[in-house]
């Protein structure tokens, strides 16, 4: 009995197609100028993400909802949020570092959340696979004659 819900494809221009394509980025590899513009995106990437995470989903948190709450009123989000400043700032320092630790918590889970997230919905894409994608489509239209028609 066979299963029918894979599927394998034993077509000689598929394997060709994947060995040039296995070829060409290995010899990508070696270049030490795509190695510096890997290193560069890769660090860009991840500081874009942290920043993103970090610095714009708790800030907008922070300021939006309040806003929101106040039925888009400064003038009622100010009356509300005076008093909670005042009563922070005339509390003792112990109750002061309390609230703090607990804005930072919240600020860093709340960036940890978006950065999984963020992670997962905008994945990295590697200089290699781009430069090879349109090596490949080059690749392609060189040996058109020899690849079977796509239905």
């Amino acid at each position: 009995m066979t299963d029918h819900t894979q599927k394998h494809i034993d077509s000689p221009e598929v394997a060709a197609w994947w060995h040039e394509r296995r070829r060409y980025l290995e010899q990508n590899r070696k270049s030490p100028e795509l190695r510096q513009q890997f290193r560069k995106e890769v660090a860009a990437y991840i500081l874009r993400r942290v920043l993103w995470s970090y610095g714009f989903f708790p800030i907008v948190i922070a300021f939006w909802l309040p806003f929101v709450l106040s039925s888009f009123n400064p003038v009622v989000m100010a009356n509300t949020l005076i008093p909670v400043l005042q009563d922070f700032v005339a509390s003792n320092p112990e109750q002061q570092a309390t609230t703090i630790s607990s804005l930072a918590i919240a600020w860093f889970s709340i960036g940890c959340f978006f950065l999984v997230f963020d992670f997962i919905l905008t994945p990295f894409r590697s200089p290699y696979e781009y430069d090879a994608d349109v090596y490949m489509k080059a690749w392609e239209q060189a040996n058109h004659d020899q690849l079977p028609d796509k239905v």
